[in-house]
């Protein structure tokens, strides 16, 4: 099936995004770790939320969920992990999974995973962001698996199932070693542990990262009054575009950004 709209983040943009595709009777999918765990979802109280005054973050992101969920949107809880502009659609990695939509928008908030030591130079030459992707090819040989995603414990577990030889080490201060191929990683406390391949679990992963090419502007995703980015086909909106950071703001650019994203279509 190819969507209309493909939105990763489920906060107050993201959302707000699907729920202006399916008022316009598009086809949506938004793609995000669990909505209510987003840390909006903590606030006792919030006071400036344009006509829903003294409503608690979780609330909010309550009600906001149900509305799209009514509407129709399809809301999947998972990581995507590569977002590809390719001439009339945009092509989705999420976990071992691909999927196809015409435009796509990034409302991944501010939570940027910055790239450890080594890790980008040795990505797809040893690093790998998803277990059941790529676990089959480390099958009998030593592996480390570090991150913070909510399904780490399941896709670690999947990976010992399958035969790797696991260990799992702390994310903060890890230095992933090789040349030409991952040979190891030096954890923060200066242990060397040899593994041919570095499984990095992230509950995030950078926006650089997750679409190749995008441009970024004082570590935030540039965009314009459309609220397109660089790369065709894909947006951006909410906090992950930039200051400042309020609900108002994250709402009213998801509804911006899907507007022009389905008029690609």
């Amino acid at each position: 099936m190819k969507y209309d709209l493909l939105v990763v983040g489920g906060g107050p943009a993201g959302l707000t995004a699907a729920i202006q595709a399916r008022a316009r009777d598009k086809s949506v999918l938004v793609v995000s770790n669990q909505p209510t765990a987003s840390p909006l979802c903590k606030a006792p109280r919030m006071d400036n939320y344009p006509g829903i005054p003294h409503v608690s973050g979780l609330e909010l992101v309550e009600r906001l969920l149900a509305q799209a969920k009514e509407l129709g949107a399809e809301i999947r809880q998972g990581r995507v992990l590569n977002l590809m502009s390719l001439g009339e659609s945009v092509m989705a990695s999420i976990g071992d999974q691909v999927e196809e939509a015409s435009t796509a928008i990034l409302a991944v908030g501010v939570a940027r995973a910055t790239p450890l030591k080594g890790e980008e130079r040795l990505l797809g030459r040893g690093v790998s962001y998803c277990a059941t992707c790529d676990g089959m090819f480390y099958r009998d040989k030593p592996i480390v698996v570090a991150g913070n995603a909510p399904d780490l414990e399941e896709e670690t577990e999947y990976l010992r199932s399958i035969g790797c030889r696991v260990t799992s080490v702390r994310l903060p201060g890890l230095e992933i070693l090789g040349e030409e191929q991952v040979t190891g990683v030096r954890t923060a406390a200066g242990e060397e542990i040899p593994c041919e391949g570095v499984f990095l679990l992230r509950a995030s992963i950078a926006p650089s990262q997750l679409a190749p090419g995008l441009e970024l502007e004082d570590g935030y995703i540039k965009v314009d009054a459309r609220m397109a980015t660089n790369l065709p086909r894909i947006y951006a909106a909410g906090d992950c575009t930039g200051q400042p950071l309020q609900l108002a703001k994250a709402a009213g650019q998801g509804q911006t950004a899907a507007h022009f994203a389905l008029l690609e279509r």
